[in-house]
């Protein structure tokens, strides 16, 4: 949870330097307003980024190597699904002579909460079509670790090609910028109430979006909030209004980042009945900011959910994350930014990149030796690392892949290495 906002100090990290120092000699603050959203698990997206996301734990939870790109398509009272599954064990025989299927979707759907008598899409009503197939076997060679005609190694290579970003800053207790934290707790907040039963009128879907006022590069307050929640019919804009400023947003965002000044935007349609699939087609994948930083941070563009780790998309944009979040809690920096690239089929990564933006303690060159001794970037060494190969990937498919206690990626266990890597080097 954000508990506060992080200040940080001159003292507790040297040279948080040329953007601190430029900015604090200015005889005008530098102020500008940056704004991050966040979706509810009843978002039609997520709802297919969940439904793909539990498919691929119950494979993983069958075998641990099964190769998983399962993607989701909702709309109305309809769930397609589509996309590669082989699973090692099952020998060659159909994946639902080992996964229920239906059963897998419909208690996502029931988790989720589509299950009112009023809902169109209901998890006990909606229609399955299932367009699944085993993965291509041009992939699975270059991906396996073993010898193959044309492959010029016998190592687990990257399941695509493309870019991954991690990063990580000191704004927030999580490592988090703040506007994009902010609204993931907002939507956090609003799921609990709406699941206690505490707000019965409440439907799942659900957006929430910050806009956060930085003065010489620090949040100094929140300048407007916008929430819009899906309902049922007789509760009216004002009682929602009401109950979402007093029990939703004042307990979330802190006392000091609101103002007099704050605008709330709550429901400004007016109206939001008609929610989740019902109202809006949803598709696994395109939540990808939400997902990460909020718009904060750059993006390679690969998506996450319904992807087994082999899918580089996945587990090195964690791996990402995870070097980052180091690099900042070791006090190299305020902020981080780490870029990955591979090739498919490539047992190593073709890029390692460090970007401090002119704020590490000493030169990103020499943070980028430190990484690179101290973490392994291969895609079969990044999942054993993080410990990739288990049902853990329902838990990260909503309010961000980032930021959340307990995941594998989220901890700061090579803060240590990376300092003495960084002594080791400029001694």
């Amino acid at each position: 949870m954000l508990h506060h906002i992080i200040k940080l100090g001159y003292d507790d990290i040297t040279l948080a330097k040329k953007e601190v120092e430029g900015s604090v000699s200015s005889p005008m603050a530098n102020t500008f307003v940056f704004s991050s959203e966040s979706v509810g698990e009843g978002h039609p997206d997520k709802v297919s980024d969940f439904i793909s996301d539990s498919i691929l734990d119950a494979c993983l939870t069958i075998d641990r190597n099964s190769r998983v790109a399962c993607e989701t398509l909702v709309k109305s009272n309809m769930v397609v699904l589509a996309g590669e599954i082989t699973i090692p064990k099952l020998k060659g025989k159909p994946i639902e002579t080992a996964l229920n299927l239906d059963a897998i979707v419909r208690e996502a759907i029931r988790e989720i909460g589509y299950v009112n008598d009023d809902d169109v899409f209901h998890a006990d009503k909606v229609f399955i079509q299932n367009f699944l197939t085993s993965q291509s076997a041009d992939i699975k060679q270059g991906v396996d670790a073993r010898e193959a005609q044309g492959k010029t190694h016998a190592e687990q290579g990257a399941g695509d090609q493309g870019i991954m970003f991690g990063y990580a800053c000191t704004e927030t207790d999580e490592l988090m910028p703040t506007p994009v934290m902010l609204a993931h707790l907002l939507g956090r907040e609003l799921t609990r109430v709406r699941k206690s039963g505490e707000a019965n009128w409440l439907r799942p879907d659900a957006k929430s979006q910050v806009s956060v006022r930085y003065v010489d590069g620090r949040p100094k307050e929140v300048v407007n909030v916008v929430i819009s929640t899906q309902h049922t019919d007789e509760v009216t804009r004002a009682q929602i209004e009401a109950y979402v400023i007093k029990h939703v947003v004042k307990k979330v965002i802190p006392k000091d980042l609101l103002s007099t000044n704050t605008e709330f935007l709550i429901n400004p349609t007016g109206r939001f009945v008609i929610g989740g699939p019902q109202g809006d087609t949803g598709l696994t994948g395109r939540k990808i900011i939400v997902d990460t930083y909020g718009g904060w941070g750059r993006h390679g563009g690969g998506a996450f959910s319904g992807k087994d780790p082999s899918k580089v998309d996945r587990s090195a944009a964690y791996m990402s994350r995870w070097v980052a979040k180091n690099i900042v809690a070791a006090g190299l920096a305020p902020y981080a930014e780490l870029q990955l690239a591979y090739a498919i089929g490539h047992p190593e990564p073709v890029s390692v990149f460090v970007d401090t933006f002119e704020t590490g303690i000493v030169p990103d060159s020499v943070i980028s030796e430190a990484v690179k001794e101290v973490f392994n970037f291969k895609p079969a060494a990044i999942v054993k690392q993080l410990k990739l190969l288990r049902p853990i990937y329902r838990t990260t498919t909503n309010y961000g892949h980032f930021g959340k206690p307990g995941l594998p990626w989220e901890s700061t266990t090579k803060v240590k290495a990376l300092q003495l890597a960084v002594k080791r080097l400029t001694q």
